[in-house]
């Protein structure tokens, strides 16, 4: 069965790293864009930073330029975020997803390929 597993969050103090790992499994996903979606408490869901299918292009939300790298591993059929320099606005529940095009993950209705969301994996980071 195709699921979407993410993982690597926890309790950071400010100017910290965390780095986050999805994994996708039931098919490959070399060919799609991957990306990184968060979730305040009371807030909407929120573009992070996104990837093409060979890496080669790379997306990030303004508020996380210069602090997060996106990458991913298409033979183990994973992508990673790699966070720098945390705040605490950046605490929120993370998580992955694909889509065939890598605009599609600054697109408010974003759904997914798979249309399904992973249980997320929580940053939270203290001031």
């Amino acid at each position: 069965q195709v699921q979407l597993v993410e993982s690597g969050g926890g309790l950071v103090q400010a100017g910290g790293s965390l780095r986050l790992s999805c994994a996708a499994s039931g098919r490959t996903f070399s060919s799609y864009a991957m990306g990184w979606f968060r979730q305040a408490s009371g807030k909407g869901r929120e573009f992070v930073a996104a990837i093409n299918w060979s890496g080669s292009t790379t997306f990030y939300a303004d508020s996380v330029k210069g602090r997060f790298t996106i990458s991913r591993d298409n033979a183990k059929n994973m992508v990673y975020l790699q966070m720098n320099s945390l705040k605490p606005e950046d605490t929120a529940v993370y998580y992955c997803n694909v889509d065939p095009s890598i605009v599609a993950f600054r697109d408010v209705t974003f759904r997914g390929y798979l249309e399904v969301w992973g249980q997320g994996t929580l940053v939270t980071v203290s001031s």
